[in-house]
């Protein structure tokens, strides 16, 4: 689809590597569901969103005066492993019968050039190493045409558990010369990477499922906060043969404040069978797009807890409130202790990302998606409980009737701090040392999540979602709890791995 920044509300994935590509996660209630195909239930969704949309986008068309000179058909199609051969004809037309009358154009890495064409568009290309040959393999694709570099990625991105990726800034320096030279166009990926606020990071699946981290910096030429780096002034040496010397404005000041000390009923959805994210009869969203859902049913004994790989993304499981451990992935049985009569199970089930790309594309319904089993039963007779976490669901937390957090606390709970400020808010970043794994709300907005495995250590806090005086920070965590939150001046990232 092409690429916009109109909002669309409940997303399936956030794409990393290529430009935002948001679908709905309600398409996922059909279990046919095939995106990005000519499939109906998919093109009826194009249309209608096409048919609002272009109403709006048609007129800023350079055209008819605005500043819109290109449309992208779609990104990255010719890599899509599930290739609809009527697809992107389709797309194209469905832009042309709306009103678009700019250059179309397509967007590819060098593999998938020759398959992600269609007639009447200008292919371009990815890469962020220039092989050689490849800008002249554009001729091969498509005579006689403009050479462009729809994506020169400027760094890469990060997984939860993995390192803080680098790229080297003389390397990038020395390749956008080079593409300058031929005579392309080029476009950076990015200029700014900034933060997947909320729940919005994704997640891939190549060999394995792998969530993204909250901060999207990206190792951009500028910082996840907007500051500058070696990449920007390098690039400002380089480009000012073209467009002559820019001095840049000052630098954005960051604060460090004092650290925030912390002190510490939801309606059931009752179903017989489990039932996933996205079909929760929920009265106020058509099904629940991210977050976490709570199962609890009831059971007699003990033994052999299998999930048949039924949990997306990662479940935490507990007997009555004690914890018993988890299911993924990768774990997809527990040991369930003997006990008298009945007992509650509880599986807290997360959904850590959607992925945005590839063959699972199609597969990404979250929470139970299927039967689990107990000593080869599946069981039954749920209570759901919706925990998406939007803000009509944080302001319950206002309330009064908070409790102190002893000196050590194992969750999953939430936990209320507040933060005072002194003088005008400016940017900070948030260190949530001695923390488990969570999310973290300040004035009610959704900073992201955090994990102690890791690379990103800080969360980025803008100033303007800050105010003088009194501030509220709401952590869920789900397991140990720490007592403190920091606010520093600069980020840590990880331990960093350069780019191959």
């Amino acid at each position: 689809m092409p690429v916009a920044e109109t909002p669309l509300p409940d997303c399936t994935g956030v794409s990393n590597t290529s430009p935002l590509l948001l679908l709905p996660s309600w398409l996922l209630q059909d279990p046919e569901m095939k995106l990005r195909t000519t499939y109906k239930g998919f093109t009826e969704a194009v249309d209608a969103y096409f048919d609002r949309l272009m109403r709006v986008v048609v007129p800023f068309q350079y055209k008819k005066g605005g500043p819109i000179i290109a449309v992208q058909v779609e990104n990255e199609y010719g890599s899509f492993p599930k290739k609809d051969p009527n697809y992107m004809n389709y797309v194209k037309m469905a832009l042309l019968n709306r009103g678009i009358v700019e250059l179309l154009m397509t967007s590819d890495n060098k593999n998938g050039l020759s398959f992600g064409l269609v007639k009447g568009a200008l292919a371009t290309v990815n890469f962020q190493k220039l092989e050689p040959g490849l800008l002249k393999y554009l001729d091969t694709v498509q005579k006689d045409q403009p050479k462009m570099v729809m994506e020169y990625w400027t760094g890469w991105f990060d997984n939860w558990g993995g390192p803080h990726y680098v790229f080297d800034a003389d390397e990038m320096v020395n390749t956008v010369e080079s593409i300058l030279k031929t005579g392309a166009s080029i476009n950076l990926y990015m200029f700014h990477g900034g933060t997947n606020f909320g729940f919005m990071s994704g997640a891939l699946d190549a060999d394995e499922y792998k969530s993204d981290v909250t901060s999207y910096d990206y190792d951009a030429v500028l910082t996840e906060a907007g500051d500058y780096t070696s990449k920007f002034f390098k690039l400002r040496q380089l480009f000012s043969m073209v467009i002559g010397n820019q001095q840049p404005r000052t630098a954005p000041t960051r604060i460090s404040t004092p650290d925030a000390e912390f002190a510490s009923p939801l309606q059931p959805i009752k179903s017989e069978f489990p039932v996933n994210m996205e079909n929760l009869p929920l009265n106020d969203s058509i099904g629940q797009p991210y977050g976490y859902v709570l199962y609890e049913t009831v059971i007699f004994g003990g033994g052999h807890l299998h999930s048949r790989d039924h949990v997306r993304d990662r479940a935490q499981v507990f007997v009555n409130t004690v914890y018993v451990g988890e299911l993924d992935y990768n774990s997809v049985e527990l040991s369930i202790p003997e006990g008298q009569g009945f007992r509650q199970l509880r599986l807290l089930v997360e959904n850590r990302g959607r992925v945005n790309y590839g063959p699972a594309l199609n597969e990404q319904r979250k929470g139970l998606i299927g039967d689990i089993f107990l000593n080869k039963t599946p069981l039954r007779n749920f209570k759901i409980y919706s925990l998406e976490m939007k803000p009509a669901f944080m302001k319950r937390f206002q309330a009064s009737g908070w409790s102190s957090v002893p000196d050590y606390f194992v969750g999953p709970a939430f936990f209320r701090g507040r933060l005072w400020i002194e003088q005008q808010p400016q940017d900070t970043f948030l260190k949530l040392q001695g923390w488990e794994k969570g999310v973290v709300f300040v004035n009610g907005q959704n900073l992201g999540r955090y994990w102690k495995i890791g690379p990103q250590e800080t969360l980025y806090l803008p100033g303007p979602w800050l105010r003088r005086g009194g501030n509220e920070i709401v952590i869920f965590e789900e397991r140990t709890a720490g007592r403190i939150i920091q606010s520093v001046d600069i980020p840590y990232l990880g331990r960093t791995q350069y780019v191959d």
